[in-house]
């Protein structure tokens, strides 16, 4: 499977007991959702390695415990640890009204309800502490807005738009460069 075709999930953090468990931080809103998964791919070398699993179970909120298959002791277990995981995109629950993936607004175009088009979202940032749209306007000017529900006004999948409810002033900081 190709990178492209697959969404981050999260990565392997550490062991679990004795027999090659694997504990998992996971990226996500519903963690309930990986519990009982057969097989997952991770990331080794730039490439993404299918891998099965005898059982996947929450461990805590958003920790995913992880018995995988032919991983049966701890030095094993330990190849694994700071590992990406990696799922199919078709697998991915399909979310509606302003629920969105990331990955899935990438050119979308943005439109302010005062200011009307802003530019095209470029990508997502989650790097810092609050997530952000990458947003380039005609101008080729950088814009920023907190991925953030007072701020998203309507997300149109048909239109391939995001309707934005920006503070006054938000948008004059990037365009008066």
């Amino acid at each position: 499977m190709k990178k492209e075709e697959a969404y981050y999930l999260g990565k392997i953090v550490k062991k679990y007991g004795i027999k090659g468990e694997l504990l998992a931080k996971i990226d996500t809103d519903e963690p309930e959702i990986y519990e009982g998964m057969e097989s997952v791919f991770l990331e080794i070398k730039g490439k993404l390695i299918p891998f099965f699993l005898n059982k996947s179970s929450l461990h805590k909120a958003t920790t995913l415990r992880l018995d995988f298959e032919d991983i049966n002791n701890i030095e094993d277990a330990e190849t694994l640890i700071g590992k990406s995981i990696y799922l199919p995109l078709k697998d991915l629950p399909e979310l509606t009204g302003n629920k969105f993936y990331f990955h899935e607004v990438i050119g979308y175009d943005a439109i302010d309800n005062k200011l009307g088009h802003l530019g095209t979202i470029q990508s997502v940032n989650d790097q810092a502490p609050r997530a952000f749209f990458v947003i380039k306007d005609q101008q080729n000017n950088e814009i920023l807005i907190p991925v953030s529900d007072p701020f998203i006004n309507k997300v149109d999948r048909k239109n391939k738009t995001i309707v934005f409810n920006t503070p006054d002033g938000l948008i004059d900081i990037y365009r008066s460069k």
